[in-house]
């Protein structure tokens, strides 16, 4: 067996041992809950994609009109020859519009489903014939060895979709921390994160008329099924979704249509007509919220891009305490933000620092590593 392979082996070795715990801890507990990140295996990444073509899923059209608008500015500030790091990249669908500007030294995609990821990297490579590109196949929520290639490169993560609604704050703090110290020190970071918005434009994302999200949901239970020797009665579930005002997120859950018996693993569960195991969390926040987040994850914000309402926030931050210079950036920056969320009813089409780029950040040579074939 070829060392590539044993360490295949074990990695699902080590993935199936931690959603058993994750699952049988979860169902265990009152109330139930399981990780949001067990909803991606091969088929619920393949779902999740459907999903973000939904007429009434928002957050995936407007983070990527939000990135095509601002990509040159991001090129700016982040300057050339990074090594971009995606988190969670899944299809990387919005990944060549990033690549095409910042001509990056590398790529380094990071996500759990080997396949999906495998599949990513084969269309990326054929479009950036000349970027090198290291994936890896890994759950990133904790710190992470780079490779050896890499090293002493300047890092650019890049974490969008809002991904960081999934957790609970101080798990989210927790996950930025661990990218803090994944990506090392002189990292920037870009990172999406949906704004609060009026709840009938919230709940249709997550519970589309067409029932594609209903599916995603439940196939968590089929993952149960097929992967713990589950018994978990697939028909007795229903996909509902809410919205949690006091905490400002939508929640995921799947209800019991009746009382079931079940195992998982050989162990014994029970749960009542109108239970419900809660599997998604997907918080909203105010930019200031999110800024707060950001420090409290050891990144200072530079700067803030968003759509025209004010509906979802794409923002570049810089790792640890910034410089006396950068401060004064970030200081007329949040000015700008407290002016545009005080008239909020205008909707603002960008909040951003004003940062003079460098020489090499102005000119775009046409030998770009990451020039995209046509």
């Amino acid at each position: 067996m070829l060392p590539q392979q044993k360490g295949r082996q074990s990695l699902f070795a080590e993935v199936k041992s931690s959603f058993r715990a994750d699952v049988l801890e979860g169902l265990a507990g009152k109330p139930r809950t399981i990780p949001a990140r067990w909803l991606y295996d091969r088929r619920g990444s393949e779902l999740f994609e459907a999903i973000t073509a939904l007429p009434e899923y928002y957050p995936t059209r407007t983070e990527r009109a939000i990135l095509q608008n601002a990509v040159g500015d991001i090129a700016a500030l982040t300057g050339r020859n990074r090594v971009i790091v995606e988190f969670g990249s899944g299809s990387s669908a919005k990944t060549p519009i990033l690549l095409s500007e910042v001509c990056p030294a590398a790529y380094v995609p990071i996500d759990i489903s080997a396949e999906f990821l495998m599949e990513s990297v084969a269309a990326l490579s054929a479009a950036f014939p000349a970027l090198p590109i290291f994936p890896i196949e890994s759950d990133f929520t904790e710190r992470l060895g780079l490779p050896e290639a890499i090293d002493g490169m300047a890092r650019l993560g890049f974490f969008p979709g809002s991904t960081i609604g999934n957790l609970v704050v101080a798990d989210a703090v927790d996950l930025l921390r661990a990218m803090a110290a994944t990506l090392g020190v002189g990292s920037m970071l870009l990172i999406g994160i949906d704004r609060i918005k009026d709840r009938n434009i919230l709940l249709p994302a997550y519970d589309d008329a067409q029932g594609v999200t209903a599916a995603f949901n439940l196939n968590l239970l089929h993952r149960i099924n097929r992967e713990l020797s589950g018994t978990v009665p697939l028909d007795a579930f229903s996909h509902v979704v809410r919205w949690n005002e006091v905490e400002t997120r939508i929640e995921m859950h799947l209800m019991a249509s009746r009382d079931v018996h079940f195992s998982v693993d050989g162990r014994p569960f029970s749960m009542a007509s109108g239970e419900t195991i809660h599997t998604e969390n997907s918080f909203k926040y105010e930019l200031q919220g999110a800024q707060v987040l950001l420090r409290a994850g050891g990144w200072s914000p530079i700067a803030d891009w968003t759509d025209r309402d004010g509906s979802f926030s794409l923002m570049l931050a810089k790792m640890g305490a910034s410089t006396s210079a950068t401060s004064n950036v970030n200081r007329r920056a949040m000015l700008r933000v407290m002016e545009s969320d005080s008239g909020r009813g205008g909707g603002a089409s960008m909040t951003a620092a004003l940062v003079a780029p460098s020489r090499d950040a102005q000119t775009t040579e046409k030998s770009c590593v990451g020039t995209m074939r046509n």
